[in-house]
Parts: C-alpha cells; structure tokens; sequence
C-alpha cells in the first residue's frame, strides 16, 4: 500500500491552497482564472488589516476531486505577472500498519504480590 498523502475532502469540496499571489489581486480575478478548470465552489482571500493588500495566497474550493487535480497539476498559471503557486492545502495522513492481533498490544505487568502482603498472610495463620 502506498504511504503517500491523498487529498483530504472538506464538507464541500477539495481545498486548494495559491500562493504567490500580487498584493492587489482581485477575487474576480482568482475566480476568472480558475473558472477554466470548474465551477468555484468557494474562494477565501485574506486581506493584510493594516495596509488592505491581499497577504500573497487564497484558498480556492472546488466540488470535484478531478477539478482539483487539474488546478494542482498546472505549472504555469500566471496572474499579474506572477507565477503562482497551487496544492492542495489539506492532505490525509498515511495509513498506519494494522496490527496482527489483539496480543501484540504492550500492556503493564500484572501486579505481583508484596513481601508485605506475604507477611501479612503469615500473621493470620
């Protein structure tokens, strides 16, 4: 089986991350871009509070998996005269070996009897 991350699914969709983006892109203009590849299910872009600039990077929700691959397989999408930068931004862990049985689980030694508890014993014989 592979150990490789697979792309995680959101309640909607598969997210995947931009980066590289111009301090003045637009969501039109992210929406336009990636519209090619399929409908935009939802699209986040944050915006620096002291200046008002976009911070480089937007997350952009896709329905399909497909779509979204698509979007991620790409080199060369540019914006602005940027080169932009796509993933995707959530990914599954690797699945972890099963193991074989029950018995192989490290558990704590059973509690052994005292010296005290065999002292005790004598005393009320």
């Amino acid at each position: 089986m592979s150990q490789q991350a697979h792309p995680a699914k959101s309640i909607e969709g598969y997210i995947i991350i931009v980066t590289g983006l111009h301090p003045e892109t637009s969501e039109e203009q992210l929406e336009d871009l990636f519209a090619d590849f399929g409908p935009v299910r939802n699209l986040h872009l944050n915006l620096d509070r002291r200046t008002g600039y976009v911070k480089g990077y937007a997350l952009i929700e896709f329905a399909e998996l497909g779509q979204a691959e698509e979007v991620v397989r790409q080199k060369s999408l540019m914006l602005l005269d940027r080169k932009l930068e796509v993933d995707f931004a959530f990914l599954e862990p690797p699945a972890r070996p099963r193991r074989s049985s029950l018995n192989s689980r490290s558990r704590s030694p059973s509690p052994r009897p005292s010296r005290h508890d065999h002292d005790i014993a004598m005393e009320e014989s």
